[in-house]
């Protein structure tokens, strides 16, 4: 069962760090789960929200800023906000990297950054998955290089995933570990995808959710799993 580490290893460091990554790889995580956004000057920036107010000492919309400016502020008054290149030269292959994109802005940067690591330095499709709860986004990822692994999120309604999943090939559904009973982990299974429930943190439901035998848990603490 794979552990995936939710923003990194988000219970032990601050979420979306270098230092939460590093942290998973430590815990010897099988996936780091992320967070995208852009800044104004086209950087793909790992940060969960729009704005820089709830982890940072500044405030602003992410894409109002340039790289230098993010860089300038700081997390927890000594991590900086990491770029995605930075977290692929972090895991260097270590572990697969699920990227999340929060703004449909930095998909084709994403899918430009995976498609160079792979022709460019030895890594293979298989250590990505990109996922969203925007499924025009992830229809445009798979448009763009229908090579790259897409997992799809839903909070809501897992036959509505699983219709679009099989439209574009997903390799993953990712769905509100909520959702999940043993019936429906088997169906979706049986159809051919990993399912991959977030975030599941008590113990009580750890317990559940493993028992359902799904593919990996997306949590916050992977040394739980």
């Amino acid at each position: 069962m794979l552990k995936i580490a939710h923003r990194g290893a988000k219970a032990y460091e601050p979420e979306n760090t270098l230092q939460a990554f590093q942290k998973a790889l430590d815990l010897n995580s099988d996936g780091i789960e992320l967070d995208v956004h852009l800044s104004v000057d086209g950087h793909v920036i790992v940060i969960h929200d729009e704005t820089i107010d709830k982890i940072t000492n500044g405030k602003g919309a992410v894409n109002s800023f340039s790289l230098q400016e993010l860089k300038s502020f700081s997390i927890a008054e000594k991590h900086q906000i990491p770029t995605l290149k930075e977290v692929f030269d972090l895991v260097n292959k270590k572990c697969f990297i699920n990227i999340e994109l929060k703004s449909a802005a930095a998909l084709t940067k994403v899918v430009s950054l995976i498609d160079e690591y792979v022709s460019e330095k030895g890594w293979n499709y298989e250590h990505f998955i990109v996922s969203s709860f925007d499924w025009n986004a992830l229809l445009e990822v798979h448009n763009l290089d229908s090579k790259i692994p897409i997992g799809v999120l839903t909070e809501t309604d897992l036959n509505l995933a699983l219709a679009f999943a099989e439209t574009i090939k997903a390799k993953a559904i990712h769905p509100y570990y909520h959702l999940l009973t043993e019936e429906n982990t088997l169906q979706l299974q049986e159809k051919g995808f990993l399912v991959l429930p977030w975030t599941v943190n008590i113990e009580e439901d750890i317990q559940k959710i493993k028992s359902y035998k799904v593919n990996g848990i997306i949590t916050d603490l992977p040394d739980k799993i």
